[in-house]
């Protein structure tokens, strides 16, 4: 980046991801800016800029951290506040996992619409535009009147597979019905078999019965979704892949929450690997799971940053890895 450019962007960080902001700022050959994050004896969470954004290209990188989704959230909100007060030219809120994006229908009687929330205090904070990651739901975009770019993990995760897997012996399974575009986009794109398990979810996080539809015999079934939460789905699918006699079963997810007993339910499960992005925080995760392995995504979301400043299309990204 020009010396030009680092004068006239800053980059922030909220204190749920500060490796991967600080990963995207040496892409970005930037520091990162001063700023100071503490909590009142009540817990309230107060924020102060330690330099001048007036005038600034802002953007505020937080992400949705397993255990501290709320404390994330509201410390972004008040960054990006601090920073329209302080009038910065434009703030850009980069949240790699965006909070609450499960939530983004109403799907029973008397439930709300969460991630519109979300999106309505982004904005009332002040934020002018989002870049975010492997969205839940693409319709979630359409919940802001601001312009969201919606990166996609896709090529990052073809690249993984060509490298670490026999693409001929590969068959892409998609978790469940609503996966089904993401899981044939990438098997379109690796010209590889695809298939489907249809599972019945009595209540959230709890899965029932499921039914492969697809053949698996002697492949390398690779399970593809957006997150893994509990894991509980990528375990029964792991088993009924196992019974379908397929060679090997692996999954890959963008977004690695793995709350709960997930990284012991993944070291007990038939999976011989799970692999994950860094959008979130991993922690000491990758250490108690031998079978975790983290595709680096910072170079999208720095480039991303880069184009977004320069006035450049961000699209080559949804097909392209950054070098």
């Amino acid at each position: 980046m020009s010396r030009e450019m680092a004068n006239e962007i800053k980059l922030l960080s909220g204190s749920s991801h500060p490796d991967l902001s600080a990963q995207v700022a040496g892409r970005l050959g930037i520091e990162i800016a001063r700023t100071v994050s503490l909590n009142y004896s009540n817990q309230e969470t107060s924020v102060t800029i330690g330099e001048s954004v007036r005038d600034e290209d802002v953007y505020i990188l937080q992400s949705a951290a397993t255990g501290d989704v709320n404390e994330g959230l509201m410390e972004m909100l008040i960054m990006i506040h601090a920073c329209k007060t302080a009038s910065a030219r434009r703030i850009t809120a980069v949240i790699p996992c965006f909070p609450y994006a499960r939530q983004d229908k109403k799907d029973r009687s008397r439930a709300p619409i969460s991630a519109r929330l979300i999106a309505n205090m982004i904005q009332t904070a002040g934020a002018n535009h989002i870049i975010t990651m492997d969205l839940h739901a693409s319709q979630i975009q359409g919940f802001f009147s601001v312009p969201c770019d919606n990166l996609y993990a896709e090529p990052s995760v073809l690249r993984w597979i060509r490298e670490n897997r026999n693409v001929e012996q590969v068959v892409i399974v998609s978790p469940d019905a609503g996966g089904a575009k993401r899981a044939t986009s990438i098997a379109d794109r690796l010209n590889a078999s695809f298939a489907l398990i249809h599972k019945e979810r009595p209540r959230p996080n709890v899965v029932g019965r499921m039914v492969l539809i697809g053949e698996v015999r002697d492949k390398v079934a690779i399970l593809v979704d957006d997150m893994a939460d509990t894991c509980g789905t990528l375990d029964k699918a792991a088993g009924l892949l196992r019974d379908a006699n397929a060679k090997e079963i692996l999954a890959i997810a963008t977004h690695g929450i793995l709350s709960g007993n997930a990284i012991e339910t993944i070291n007990n499960s038939s999976l011989s690997a799970l692999v994950v992005t860094n959008t979130v925080p991993l922690g000491d995760k990758v250490s108690r799971c031998p079978k975790l392995q983290v595709i680096d995504v910072s170079g999208t979301l720095a480039e991303a940053i880069r184009r977004t400043h320069n006035g450049e299309s961000v699209s080559y990204l949804f097909t392209h890895v950054p070098v």
